[in-house]
């Protein structure tokens, strides 16, 4: 197999990785054949996985630019995956020049992108890190030397937990996180979900089926047990919704049907 220039040296480019898989989905560039692969396969049973993805980019930059609208300048994206076009510091630095973003992945391919795109960006930074481990990226140098705690943050949770499995206690860790931010710091979150999805479940599972054979199960929660996720956060209006209705630019009911699938929501801590 081919390695390309850009794969950095000792990852295994024969096993698809999540975040290559979405950076596919999106259009992007960084993503090996075993990807496409994967994403293929997952789109033979649920063809609008691309523009899912789309509508959750979407409405994570209107929700970054909300943060900002209410004075917070400072962000944590946690699986922020590869770095492509708008991303968060891109919508969030266009607003307030000033804001810092700290990227936080356990995929190396995920954090090498992010480290070129970053470079020269005294504001942003990118930590290897894994989301079941939260105490490692509160203490992490790199969220240290970037984020002010005691001042409110956004931490964006965008399409990650749906990868983290229940015995890996999910709950917990969120708590761990929420309990670090300062009063007033929002949670900013998609998950993926059978509601919304215009088909019948079973032919859904299919898709949810070939994540499972890559290693990276996707976990399918229920609008309800998404909510639970924002327990300690005050949700905002709409509430925890399809992600086109998360305050809207345009026209909702112009939206791909596949587009509502899944939740998204963000809440603020009291």
């Amino acid at each position: 197999m081919e390695r390309p220039a850009w794969a950095p040296p000792g990852i295994d480019i024969s096993v698809p990785s999540v975040s290559r898989v979405y950076d596919y989905y999106l259009g992007g560039s960084h993503n090996f054949e075993v990807d496409r692969e994967a994403a293929r396969k997952a789109m033979e049973y649920l063809p609008g996985l691309p523009k899912i993805m789309q509508a959750n980019r979407a409405f994570m930059r209107r929700a970054v630019r909300y943060a900002v609208s209410e004075g917070i300048t400072q962000f944590l994206d946690i699986g922020s995956g590869i770095p492509t076009f708008g991303n968060v510091h891109e919508v969030a630095q266009s607003a307030a020049p000033g804001a810092r973003v700290v990227y936080v992945d356990h995929d190396p391919v995920a954090v090498a992108h992010s480290r070129a795109v970053l470079e020269g960006n005294d504001h942003a930074d990118v930590l290897a890190a894994d989301l079941r481990k939260p105490q490692d990226i509160l203490t992490a140098p790199e969220t240290g030397a970037l984020l002010d705690l005691d001042r409110p943050v956004a931490l964006l949770l965008v399409a990650v937990l749906h990868f983290v499995q229940d015995c890996d206690e999910p709950h917990r860790v969120l708590a761990e996180l929420r309990d670090a931010l300062a009063p007033g710091s929002l949670l900013i979150l998609t998950h993926a979900s059978y509601e919304g999805i215009p088909l019948p479940q079973e032919r859904a599972g299919g898709a949810v089926a070939v994540y499972k054979d890559i290693r990276n199960p996707l976990i399918m929660r229920s609008r309800e047990e998404v909510t639970r996720f924002f327990d300690g956060f005050d949700v905002l209006e709409p509430g925890v919704v399809p992600m086109p209705r998360w305050r809207p630019e345009n026209p909702v009911d112009q939206e791909d049907p596949y587009a509502f699938s899944g939740f998204a929501g963000v809440g603020r801590k009291a």
